[in-house]
């Protein structure tokens, strides 16, 4: 069984498309951990605060296999990936990390370089799993968000029930 994080992020209507994007997880992996859910500014482009999170669940399935079933979530919430990188959407999720595999042969990116990038990634993943080691650097996730400029990119905690 492999170990797996991924990253939920929205701005169009955030609430219900995170609770959707929860559900949708919850039916094809079972028992998820959550993180906190964090209010972000949208980083790239003027647009809604983002909400975010991170969420863990064990998983069989291999790497691509989970990137697929993400999109199959994207399309339930009506997302135009033909859109573009840097805009609003109603559900992101990205698989950030799987155990401790290193892969970049897309779709399968991990771990995923936001990760170390964002503060909206990298806090909730330091919250959920403190002492998970970045298979790339050799730290542990809160070692990570303790060295990481917080203040170039606040967060809130909101509290939203997922």
């Amino acid at each position: 069984m492999a170990t797996v994080y991924v990253g939920l992020g929205s701005n169009i209507d955030p609430e219900f498309n995170l609770h959707l994007g929860i559900r949708e997880l919850r039916q094809r992996y079972g028992e998820l951990e959550l993180s906190a859910v964090y209010r972000s500014k949208a980083v790239g482009f003027e647009g809604e605060d983002f909400l975010n999170l991170v969420a863990c669940f064990e998983s069989n399935e291999p790497p691509g296999s989970i990137c697929e079933e993400i999109e199959l979530i994207h399309n339930v919430t009506g997302r135009d990936r033909g859109s573009g990188k840097w805009e609003s959407r109603p559900l992101d999720i990205d698989l950030l990390l799987y155990n401790q595999l290193v892969i970049d042969e897309p779709p399968v990116r991990v771990p995923r370089k936001d990760v170390l990038e964002y503060s909206f990634v990298l806090r909730p993943l330091a919250e959920l799993a403190p002492d998970l080691v970045h298979p790339l650097t050799g730290k542990t996730m809160l070692e990570h968000w303790q060295e990481f400029d917080a203040a170039s990119h606040p967060l809130d905690v909101v509290g939203v029930i997922l």
